[in-house]
């Protein structure tokens, strides 16, 4: 049996991404651009968070307090 695909990019459907696509349009009341707006602006976030808990693993590692794991 064929897996289902997207008519413009004849991808496979990943039903868990449509729903979380329709979960985010709902959320911003079905404006697209206010869902893509949402959606950047989180992303942005949670890069800034990335970064700064990278920086702060970076200090306790150099400080010692990490230890590279040798297996």
């Amino acid at each position: 049996m064929p897996s289902e695909l997207h008519a413009t990019a004849g991808e496979p459907v990943d039903k868990g991404l449509d729903a979380a696509v329709d979960q985010a349009i709902a959320a911003c009341g079905g404006d697209l651009r206010a869902a893509i707006r949402a959606l950047i602006v989180a992303n942005d976030y949670l890069e800034t968070e990335v970064t700064e808990l990278m920086k702060a693993v970076s200090h306790a590692y150099a400080r010692g307090r990490f230890h590279s794991y040798s297996g």
